[in-house]
């Protein structure tokens, strides 16, 4: 765990600096030798544990993240050995921060299309990996974690209600990593221009959240639970805000988590689960927004 008070003795900042413009406090931070793989095994352990689900059920691996153990073989594939699941699928998807998003959209297509009925979906990353620990605009964003679900096919009303995912490669320079297989044979360090991602941020958030209410005839005042993808504070209300859904209806681990990319929603989903917030049957709306850039929002009924 680093708190503001611990980057104090890293770079020139203050708990102040930070969270007066982020609303973090702290972050988790990965161990030197613990990977990826490792944050995800648990949290898929600790899906498998509160959904009484076997294990062996599980038809496919999906795994959200940019921080890999390897360029390759896929993390999922290392989840798939630990669970010792043979011949079933197993891959990694790379949308950023909008990943948990992207891998909603494709497990609920796969399981929609009746070729597999429980698919584990994890975000996983460790971007303590790749932060620059000199830049202080960047380094006291980001935090390490991992969260999972396990979607199943069933005929009840529950689940996932519509998805919309979107990119646009014009912003490619807003944020990325400065290193590649190909582009350098670096892992790279992260690099941003904050106030591009914010101005896009709000706007392309609280759209792709209306569109996808109206894709499945529902409207704010439906909403239970507002959980978006945990990048900064000002940005979460801000959004909450822009689609008229109250601050009490929205979800914010950000203060505990900072930013943890592909891992923030299922986080926040579980945090809010554990603190007797979300409940059986709620309405969450959810998007996220990530370097490309990326965006989407799921509505889904628990």
């Amino acid at each position: 765990m680093y708190s503001n008070e611990d980057l104090k003795k890293i770079v020139d900042t203050s708990d102040e600096w930070i969270f007066s413009r982020t609303g973090i406090k702290q972050r988790h931070i990965a161990d030197s030798n613990e990977l990826t793989s490792n944050l995800a095994i648990n949290a898929a352990l600790s899906a498998f544990n509160n959904s009484k689900i076997d294990p062996k059920v599980i038809d496919c691996i999906i795994i959200a993240t940019t921080t890999p153990d390897n360029t390759f073989p896929s993390t999922a594939t290392k989840v798939q050995n630990f669970f010792q699941l043979k011949d079933i699928p197993s891959f990694d998807i790379q949308a950023v921060c909008s990943g948990f998003i992207y891998g909603l959209q494709i497990a609920d297509s796969f399981i929609k299309s009746e070729k597999f009925k429980n698919i584990l979906l994890i975000g996983a990353e460790t971007l303590s990996k790749i932060v620059d620990w000199k830049d202080r605009r960047t380094c006291v964003l980001f935090g390490d974690g991992a969260g999972s679900m396990i979607l199943s096919a069933d005929k009840k009303k529950n689940g996932i209600l519509s998805t919309k995912i979107y990119s646009d490669g014009e912003w490619i320079d807003s944020l990325y990593a400065d290193g590649g297989p190909s582009l350098n044979q670096r892992v790279g360090k992260i690099r941003m221009k904050g106030q591009d991602i914010f101005k896009q941020a709000v706007t392309k958030l609280s759209q792709a959240t209306e569109n996808a209410l109206r894709e499945c005839n529902l409207n704010k005042e439906d909403i239970n639970w507002f959980v978006p993808h945990q990048a900064n504070q000002r940005i979460i209300l801000s959004t909450a805000k822009k689609l008229g859904i109250g601050e009490k209806k929205t979800i914010s681990t950000v203060e505990n988590h900072a930013n943890t990319s592909a891992a923030s929603i299922p986080l926040a989903i579980s945090s809010a689960v554990n603190s007797g917030k979300i409940k059986k049957n709620d309405i969450l709306a959810l998007c996220a927004i990530g370097g490309g850039l990326t965006w989407g929002s799921c509505i889904l009924k628990i």
